[in-house]
């Protein structure tokens, strides 16, 4: 571009504020004020997944790029976009390591729970693209049989690294989603988990959702939770969000506010994705060396003499409880819940010490530094 740029900012975009300044207008706005008369001048937005980019936010607007801060891009009508010239981008894979260490920490959660050690269980991935990857990878080191599911890669790759729903259906002991969510085209995931996938399980899993609320069928879900196809449920996200239902959160092992990935480190590297967007596609050098998250208030993890070291330093890092107790204490302010949430680091922002040589392997390659 040869004229400075007027931009519109999700004001709840972490880190982003004085990095753009120099180079461009801006305005932050709160999502709910995103709306098509605040667009009408921008030539670009800086959006998360509350402002949806359709043709009533954008007909009357003179935008021409659009950075979501996000892995997901749902929220976007990619098809209205291409016809109006509206060039997007999103953030992949910039909040996967938050997503593991949160089903990290849940799994281990369960696993306490039901005395059963996570070696000896089956977990089936469904949709294996950056967060699944990672969630397979963390589950391998904690020994457990991966089970990976993903048609689109497997259509594309072939080999022998995936299998089927059905078979993932009769021999996981938990089953956790991570894909996009689409209602077109050959691999639709809007519903995947409906009554006939809760009536193909045959070992009465634990089901965990990170992706999207409408990937399982809340229907569906509560139904096998009462026929006790399924052994519990971790949802993150929820359909109708932010006006889930209050039935199924009484019934959930672990409820939190669409927040799985949540981390620090994941909000400031969509933060800098975005920022190096933006640059790319004005011809602008912007630099993002201030781009960086706060220190853990505690970064020092003692394990001296603990019996389950893996479990302390995970939860020392992220203990989805809290965030469990808040919701369940005030379900109605869950978009505030969300909007204001305080960021946790992730692993590799602590190090360990005083743990016991066999247990560092495992916890160097989760991420955790050794002090």
């Amino acid at each position: 571009m040869t004229t400075i740029p007027y931009i519109i900012a999700d004001n709840k975009i972490p880190y982003l504020k004085g990095v753009l300044e120099p180079y461009a207008r801006i305005d932050y706005l709160s999502p709910d004020r995103i709306d098509a008369q605040a667009v009408r001048d921008a030539d670009i937005l800086l959006i998360r997944t509350r402002t949806k980019c359709n043709r009533e936010l954008l007909d009357q607007s003179r935008c021409r790029y659009i950075a979501t801060a996000t892995i997901g891009y749902d929220h976007i009508d990619a098809r209205y976009c291409r016809e109006r010239g509206i060039e997007w981008v999103n953030c992949p894979g910039c909040n996967a390591p938050s997503v593991g260490q949160y089903i990290l920490a849940a799994l281990l959660a369960w696993s306490k729970s039901r005395h059963k050690p996570l070696h000896e269980c089956t977990l089936g991935v469904v949709g294996v693209g950056h967060v699944g990857s990672i969630v397979a990878r963390y589950a391998g080191l904690l020994g457990m049989r991966v089970l990976l599911n993903d048609p689109p890669r497997e259509e594309a790759e072939g080999g022998d690294s995936f299998t089927s729903l059905d078979t993932l259906c009769r021999e996981a002991d938990i089953i956790t989603f991570h894909t996009p969510l689409t209602r077109e085209g050959k691999y639709p995931t809007f519903h995947l988990a409906d009554n006939d996938f809760f009536d193909a399980l045959e070992k009465s899993p634990l089901i965990l959702n990170t992706a999207r609320g409408e990937i399982v069928a809340t229907k569906a879900l509560k139904a096998a939770l009462a026929q006790k196809k399924i052994a519990g449920v971790v949802l993150d996200c929820w359909e109708n969000e932010p006006h889930i239902d209050r039935e199924l959160l009484k019934k959930a092992f672990i409820a939190t506010p669409h927040i799985a990935g949540y981390s620090a480190d994941g909000k400031s590297t969509a933060t800098r994705m975005v920022v190096e967007a933006v640059s790319r596609w004005t011809g602008i050098a912007i630099p993002t060396q201030a781009i960086v998250p706060p220190a853990p208030a505690q970064p020092l993890i003692d394990l001296t003499g603990v019996d389950t070291p893996l479990q302390k330093a995970v939860w020392d890092t992220y203990n989805p409880f809290d965030d469990d107790l808040r919701l369940r204490k005030s379900p109605e302010t869950f978009e505030m819940q969300r909007g204001l949430y305080p960021l946790r680091r992730e692993f590799g922002a602590y190090r360990i010490t005083g743990g016991k040589a066999a247990d560092l392997p495992v916890l160097i390659k989760l991420g955790f530094c050794i002090a």
